[in-house]
């Protein structure tokens, strides 16, 4: 088991944290979500922000806090998924169900 934070392993949850967000910020909201559209931007500006915050922690050389603030970011992403904030059949890059 792996239980290093290496700067390979970091690059790639940077990597599907941001295709993750880009697909869901272009992706339509999900029909059953519509009473929950007013959260569809705060969804995504959560994520924004912890990618963002990510980099900054990146940049000091903290990848530990890097990579803690990515996997908020992705929270917020699959739990916007789940919600049906933005309509995406992608399991590779979100908790939710190809069919």
């Amino acid at each position: 088991m792996e239980d290093k934070i290496t700067a390979e392993k970091l690059e790639k949850y940077f990597k599907i944290s941001k295709e993750a967000f880009e697909k869901a910020k272009k992706t339509p909201l999900a029909k059953k979500a519509a009473a929950l559209s007013f959260a569809r931007e705060d969804f995504l500006d959560m994520a924004s922000h912890y990618i963002s915050d990510a980099s900054h922690f990146e940049k000091k050389g903290d990848i530990v806090n890097a990579f803690a603030a990515l996997n908020y970011a992705h929270g917020w992403l699959d739990a916007g998924a789940c919600l049906g904030l933005w309509d995406v059949k992608d399991s590779r890059l979100f908790t939710v169900d190809e069919n």
